[in-house]
């Protein structure tokens, strides 16, 4: 499993991006179709440059790429990116499942044999 692609620099810019809602609903949004930042606006009850504050923290993670095209600016999903994140969850998911079941190893080898009295 490749996890190491990701600094703790990277994995905390990552999760201090998806932790906020709203950052959220715009990665959801922008990995089903490039998005303009005004779109993205008018589905939020905040001003512009709220939502442009909430696209600059999701590409400083390279959760989300903004280009030109025209007079506006797309924001397009980092797929990539979002599989590097899944990636290290499922790394997380490894370590605890493999955490229980030494866990009830232990418990099964600490239990007493059932007595036949």
């Amino acid at each position: 499993m490749v996890v190491l692609e990701l600094s703790d620099h990277d994995v905390n810019r990552i999760f201090r991006a998806l932790a906020d809602a709203t950052r959220r609903d715009i990665v959801r949004r922008t990995l089903v179709a490039d998005v303009s930042v005004s779109q993205l606006a008018a589905s939020y009850e905040m001003s512009f440059a709220a939502v442009q504050k909430h696209v600059a923290v999701l590409e400083d993670a390279r959760l989300v790429t903004k280009e030109p095209r025209g007079r506006e600016r797309m924001v397009r999903g980092n797929l990539d990116r979002i599989r590097q994140a899944q990636h290290l969850l499922d790394h997380f998911e490894e370590l605890w499942r493999s955490r229980i079941d030494r866990l009830d190893i232990l418990l099964a080898e600490g239990d007493p044999a059932p007595s036949d009295t």
